[in-house]
């Protein structure tokens, strides 16, 4: 939240289903402009038809956004229910929208695989998440270690590393405000 009240009408992009609270939220506190891509509804069309081998794929051309065109992001944990190749496609996607400057939350858990099951995060106000589990065609893959995070999104710093109380890791990554090679 910090991170995008600096921003004039920041535009965030919520990669989880829409939750009307939480757009409330952040319509409330940063009067910003919410795009929610439920990619967690995209996965679970993928598992239950069999196409997950063409996720990545599909992920690669998910996003129409201009290069650049978006001040923030939330992932939440949909990372954790993706394969690495399909993790791939999407931190790439989701740079290349980044706008320089722009700030990216991911929470990665830390607990084995387990049910189908997803979750559905609930802001309750500006330090605390509420969640429910929903069932799901396919639940989480892996636990992802720090450094194949900070891999999957080379060219983004990790600005803010958080191990919580129960045990999910709360990363936000920052894009660089100039280009590398400037």
């Amino acid at each position: 939240l910090s991170a995008l009240t600096a921003n004039v009408q920041p535009v965030l992009l919520d990669l989880g289903p829409v939750v009307g609270s939480n757009v409330n939220f952040f319509g409330e506190q940063l009067g910003c402009k919410i795009l929610v891509e439920d990619l967690f509804t995209d996965l679970d069309r993928h598992a239950r038809s069999g196409r997950l081998e063409a996720f990545p794929q599909f992920l690669a051309g998910r996003f129409r956004h201009e290069p650049g065109s978006v001040d923030g992001i939330l992932c939440w944990d949909l990372f954790d229910y993706l394969d690495r190749s399909s993790g791939d496609a999407l931190a790439a996607q989701l740079m290349r929208i980044l706008r320089p400057g722009g700030t990216l939350l991911g929470l990665f858990g830390t607990d084995s695989p387990g049910e189908p099951r997803q979750t559905r995060f609930l802001i309750v106000d500006e330090a605390n998440l509420r969640y429910r589990t929903t069932p799901a065609a396919r639940g989480r893959q892996a636990v992802l270690a720090n450094r194949d995070i900070e891999r999957m999104f080379d060219g983004l710093r990790v600005a803010e590393s958080f191990l919580l109380k129960n045990r999910v890791r709360e990363m936000l990554f920052r894009k660089p405000a100039t280009d590398r090679a400037a």
